[in-house]
C-alpha cells in the first residue's frame, strides 16, 4: 500500500538483533527507505556493524547521546551526505541499576536527572537537530511502554520516567504539526530486549503479560518495525501525537 522509496532514516538504539530499533531499520528498509544507523560505543560497534551491513545502512556512526560532539557529527554526515532527513527513531533508555531497582521514593536525583537525560530529554535533541532537515515534513518516533500510565510490578522509575517521555510526544506534536512533522511513541508490551533484562523478574513479567493479552502472545520487534514503517509514510501524514499500543491488547486489560 505505501513506500519509502527515496526517503531517508536515522535509527538510534540498535544494540543486537532483539533490539526494537532493529525491528524498526529492517522493516524501513524494505519499505525502500535509506539508512543512517548508530551504535553507542566501540564495543557495541561489533554487535551493530554486522547489522547495518545487513540492511546496507549508508551512514555509520557512534552515537551516545550524552555527548553533544558525536549528537552533532552525526547530523552533519546526514545533512552533508543526504541533504535532508524524513523519519528518526529515538529507542533508548537508560536508568542506573540501583535507582532501577529501588522504590521511585528512593531514586537518587542524579540517578532520576541522568534516567530523564538519556530517555527523554536526548529525543528533543534528536528533533531539534533533525527539524531543520524536514523543510517538507518528517516523523519523529520513540518508544514508550504501558508503565507511562499504570502501575508495572520492578518497572519503578522508569515509569514515571515513560509518562514524561509521552507527555513530550503530545507537546512537541503540537508545536512541529504546522511544519509536517508528526510525533508518535510506539508502546510494545513487554519484550525480551537487552534494555529489559534489566527489569527484575523480567521473565515472569513476559509470561504474565502473554496470559493477559488477548491475543495471549506477546508482540515481536517484526510487529513494532511494521508500524513504525506505516507511520513513517506518506499515508499516515495526518496521524501526530499519539501513543501506539502494539501490545496484543496487553493495555487494554484491568
Amino acid at each position: 500500500m505505501f513506500s519509502l522509496e527515496g526517503q531517508t532514516a536515522l535509527i538510534v538504539g540498535i544494540a543486537n538483533d532483539k533490539s526494537i530499533a532493529w525491528g524498526a531499520a529492517r522493516a524501513l528498509r524494505a519499505q525502500g527507505a535509506r539508512l543512517a544507523i548508530t551504535y553507542l560505543n566501540e564495543k557495541a560497534e561489533a554487535f551493530v556493524r554486522p547489522l547495518a551491513e545487513e540492511v546496507g545502512a549508508e551512514i555509520f556512526m557512534p552515537l551516545d547521546v550524552c555527548n553533544e560532539a558525536e549528537m552533532d557529527a552525526v547530523f552533519a554526515e546526514i545533512g552533508a551526505r543526504w541533504g535532508r532527513l524524513d523519519t528518526v527513531l529515538h529507542s533508548i533508555a537508560f536508568c542506573p541499576r540501583d535507582d532501577l531497582h529501588g522504590r521511585v521514593v528512593d531514586c537518587s536525583a542524579e540517578g532520576f536527572s541522568l534516567a530523564m537525560d538519556v530517555s527523554v530529554h536526548s529525543f528533543l535533541r534528536m528533533i531539534r537537530k533533525a527539524e531543520p532537515l524536514m523543510p517538507d515534513g518528517g516523523t519523529c518516533m520513540t518508544v514508550s511502554f504501558a508503565g507511562a500510565t499504570r502501575v508495572v510490578e520492578h518497572y519503578n522509575i522508569m515509569g514515571p520516567v515513560k509518562a514524561a517521555l509521552e507527555s513530550t510526544v503530545r507537546y512537541v506534536a503540537a508545536e512541529l504539526g504546522p511544519k509536517g512533522i508528526s510525533v508518535h511513541a510506539l508502546s510494545p508490551g513487554p519484550l525480551a530486549t537487552r534494555a529489559a533484562s534489566g527489569i527484575a523478574e523480567f521473565d515472569e513479567l513476559l509470561d504474565a503479560a502473554a496470559e493477559r493479552a488477548p491475543i495471549h502472545h506477546l508482540a515481536t520487534i517484526e510487529d513494532v518495525g511494521a508500524y513504525c514503517a506505516f507511520l513513517a509514510s506518506r499515508e499516515a501524514k495526518n496521524v501526530t501525537g499519539g501513543v501506539h499500543a502494539i501490545d496484543g491488547g496487553y493495555s487494554i486489560i484491568g
